[in-house]
């Protein structure tokens, strides 16, 4: 059996549906694959970047308060969204080019 991403503390159903629409279909999917890959795959299946969604999932798979990021620890986060997002979205490519992407229509960029 597996557990809703929503039972985690601070994410709620409509992650839960980014994320399995992205292909994460559990809790224990979302923790194996941790808060970088999993927002990687949020971000290639065309979810819009977002530094607080991901400093909340971040604190989340930590069980921590969501607003507990703060000084260096949030720098250092800002850090390593700011090059998932550079690696992972192109915010010049439609949404119709992102699925062409996925079914390997045209290269990515």
């Amino acid at each position: 059996m597996s557990t809703p991403i929503s039972a985690i503390r601070n994410l709620g159903p409509a992650f839960e549906t980014a994320c399995i629409k992205a292909g994460i279909p559990s809790a224990e999917a979302l923790r194996a694959l941790g808060a970088d890959a999993a927002y990687t795959r949020l971000l290639e299946a065309g979810n819009r970047p977002h530094f607080i969604g991901y400093y909340v999932l971040v604190m989340a798979l930590q069980g921590r308060p969501w607003n507990d990021c703060k000084g260096a620890e949030k720098a250092a986060l800002r850090k390593r969204f700011d090059a998932l997002k550079a690696g992972s979205f192109d915010d010049r490519r439609s949404e119709f080019e992102r699925a062409l992407n996925e079914i390997g229509v045209i290269e990515r960029r």
